[in-house]
């Protein structure tokens, strides 16, 4: 059931999580809080594989040469899905590396469902230097990341209200 505040609790009215998507940032802490329960990378790297064999898999038609994110080792694509009536960015991607398929989940966990406005303003470091990927991952996998996020603020870029 939604709470909703009071106008004594502060002048706000408002629903819960469950009900109103959350933010990227919000998600991002919620990963985080994930991630600090793991005591070591092993730990880490099979949560980031676990995660990976949740995500649904891309059809061999969608593995397409212009789904394809360059600049990674592995295939990775990524797939923007049609944008809701609300202006929200939708992602669905897949890779053939178990552990870049994961790290590909933790991307769609805080950039899908984002509008384009929410998708730049969060640093494409953030999720790196918030789950400590960047001293775990090798230097081809944080590039192939990094390659990855540039296609999602692209997607971003061009989703933007003319004159934005």
């Amino acid at each position: 059931m939604p709470r909703c505040h009071s106008a004594e609790a502060g002048g706000l009215i408002g629903l819960t999580q469950s009900i109103l998507p959350s933010s990227a940032a919000a998600e991002l802490d919620r990963l985080a809080e994930e991630f600090a329960f793991l005591t070591d990378w092993e730990e880490r790297y099979g949560h980031v594989i676990e995660l990976g064999r949740a995500l649904p898999a891309l059809t061999d038609a969608e593995r397409r040469p212009e789904h394809k994110v360059q600049g990674c080792a592995s295939q990775v694509w990524l797939i923007r899905d049609l944008d809701g009536p609300d202006g929200r960015l939708r992602f669905r991607g897949d890779s053939d590396a178990h552990i870049v398929r994961g790290l590909l989940a933790l991307v769609l966990r805080v950039y899908s469902d984002r509008s384009a406005a929410e998708i730049l303003a969060l640093e494409p470091s953030a999720l790196s230097a918030r789950l400590g990927l960047s001293h775990a991952l090798s230097a081809q996998r944080s590039n192939g990341l990094a390659s990855v996020l540039a296609r999602i603020r692209e997607h971003a870029v061009q989703a933007l209200p003319a004159g934005a």
